[in-house]
């Protein structure tokens, strides 16, 4: 289809956009966002002084009509602004049926978020007739956004926006197909869900092109689940690190590069590192084994973060700061789980689990805490198959008008009951003490006040029942005595606290209290005199959940992240006048 041009609105800072930046595909961003009727933003029509300001930072191209002009997966162009003739936008997917998604005319331009960090984009583009163009790659896309502010927000307001659409309304990015119940399946929807990727899920059971598909490439039960990806090419049971290298979301990275600043956990720490250190004019790489934001990406409303009066969904929050560190230049790799931290030679070097070995002037240890989990023999027979440690849209899709069981009594927990009470018929709630001494009052308040949450006190899980599709049941017991009672529940949600990630850091010799948080500053033993942020080891500094001594709340980590940059100038400093 062909957009006309619009004229563009007056900005606001109230502007419906500030929640749509959540690039999660929940109800909260298709509440506060009508794409249908906001054509004006997500494909504006730049002017003549727009496009004279463009052209000290593009370059000048032409291709002939029908020429190939970036291609789907492959390769990326950056972004494309029409001067002359057209740029059409389609997809083919993996029975090679070729979809129009956009042309841009004259003085539009193509990009999503994906190429703000040199992604390839989710369409191939063609020339319709003889192509003029400017072409800004993503280091120059970068500087335009951050030099030319009124600008640079009308072009981040469109990337995100059309993120949002491919999300929400239109078929884009890889086809999941494979049984409802698959483990395999449901982890690689969560994947690209939580990283605000947009997917369509088939079944083949009732979904004739998906049935075609599984005719062509499935030969038995090891090949489930298949992923379409949009160039049509397809995978069978691919790992998540495979999906994440032919999506873009785990960049190749060349070697001999050396960061100044290697972050290890994106979430509200690792992220706030990120985004100061990268507007300060840093190198910066930031590694996550799953998502970016943490577990506080899974929270489902967070209240007492200053500044949302209203509350903010974990994912919006960690959508805005992922969006925020692209937008200054930081390299994002996901998923990319460090194994090893090697200290004995600079510059310092993490190791990957795939054996690749990143270089760095300065680590940030933020890769917080990992979840905990009861100790039942079956418990992994059903994870991501009725259990799970997140409450997103996706769990909370998969629970509709079901009972559900929830574990845990910190506000995690209450969040995640109130959200997942919007969705489910009945939340049990099972704790082994009172509430009053983990969890927020307002949150007490509210889930007093939500009748389809029914609290069991001095409660903890007996044992699991299922077959061979899943979870069927719960038993639970009094923590006094032998008194059992079975819920018949098929999804489990455990919040019952997390144990640091930090076994990994043995080798290093980054010091550990007791319970194996990392100690910073004056508790360290460290010779060289350790910054408050710094660990024992020189450049080695540690933020967020996996300090010692943090503030276990989503400000606090963020404030961490922010802080330790400061003091990462000054090591950086310090080492020049070595």
């Amino acid at each position: 289809m062909t957009i006309e041009p619009t004229q563009a609105p007056t900005m606001s800072e109230h502007d419906p956009e500030l929640i749509s930046a959540s690039l999660a595909p929940d109800s909260e961003a298709r509440a506060a966002i009508d794409l249908a009727t906001r054509g004006h933003q997500i494909y504006p029509v730049l002017g003549a002084d727009d496009i004279a300001r463009l052209r000290r930072f593009g370059t000048s191209r032409t291709w002939p009509d029908g020429a190939t002009v970036f291609r789907a997966c492959v390769d990326s162009p950056g972004m494309v602004v029409v001067l002359s003739g057209r740029l059409s936008c389609s997809r083919t997917d993996a029975l090679g049926n070729r979809v129009e998604v956009i042309e841009y005319g004259p003085g539009q331009f193509s990009g999503e978020v994906a190429q703000l960090s040199g992604r390839p984009p989710l369409a191939d583009g063609f020339a319709v007739g003889e192509l003029e163009a400017l072409v800004l790659d993503a280091e120059c896309l970068r500087a335009v956004i951050v030099a030319e502010a009124e600008l640079g927000e009308r072009l981040m307001r469109a990337f995100i926006l059309r993120r949002v659409q491919l999300i929400n309304n239109k078929p884009g990015g890889p086809i999941l197909i494979g049984p409802n119940a698959h483990k395999g399946l449901f982890e690689l929807e969560n994947f690209l869900s939580r990283n605000a990727y947009p997917y369509t899920r088939r079944d083949p059971e009732t979904d004739p092109e998906a049935a075609q598909l599984v005719r062509e490439h499935w030969r038995n039960e090891s090949d489930w689940p298949l992923v379409a990806l949009p160039d049509g090419f397809v995978l069978k049971n691919p790992t998540l690190a495979e999906v994440g290298r032919c999506l873009g979301t785990l960049p190749r990275i060349e070697r001999g590069t050396v960061f100044d600043v290697l972050v290890v956990g994106a979430g509200p720490s690792g992220l706030a590192t990120a985004v100061y250190a990268a507007s300060e004019g840093l190198h910066v790489m930031v590694l996550d084994q799953r998502s970016y934001g943490g577990q506080a990406g899974a929270s489902a409303r967070i209240e007492n973060f200053l500044g949302f009066p209203t509350g903010i969904s974990g994912r919006a929050l960690a959508g805005r700061s992922y969006v925020q560190a692209l937008k200054f230049g930081a390299e994002v790799a996901i998923p990319a789980q460090a194994t090893r931290l090697l200290c004995h030679e600079r510059p310092l070097k993490v190791e990957m689990d795939d054996g690749t070995c990143l270089q760095a002037k300065t680590v940030v240890l933020a890769a917080g805490a990992r979840y905990r989990k009861p100790d039942l023999p079956n418990l992994a027979q059903f994870e991501g198959r009725g259990v799970y440690y997140w409450a997103s849209p996706v769990e909370a899709r998969l629970c509709r008008n079901e009972a559900v069981m929830l574990v845990g009594g910190g506000n995690s927990a209450g969040q995640a009951a109130v959200f997942l009470a919007a969705h489910a018929s009945e939340v049990h709630m099972l704790i082994r003490r009172g509430l009053e001494a983990t969890m927020s009052s307002y949150l007490i308040e509210r889930i007093a006040a939500t009748p389809n949450i029914h609290l069991h006190t001095r409660r903890e899980i007996a044992a699991l029942e299922g077959d061979d599709n899943g979870l069927t049941g719960v038993r639970c017991r009094s923590i006094d005595g032998d008194d059992e009672r079975s819920f018949a529940v098929r999804r489990l949600f455990l919040f019952i606290g997390a144990d640091p990630n930090s076994d990994w850091l043995h080798e290093c010799g980054v010091e550990l209290d007791d319970k194996g948080f990392v100690l910073t500053g004056a508790d360290t033993r460290a010779e060289h005199g350790a910054r408050s942020l710094e660990t024992s080891v020189d450049g080695v500094f540690a933020v967020g959940d996996l300090r010692a001594g943090s503030t276990k709340r989503v400000a606090a980590a963020a404030g961490e992240g922010a802080a330790a940059v400061s003091q990462i100038h000054g090591y950086l400093a310090s080492l020049a006048e070595r």
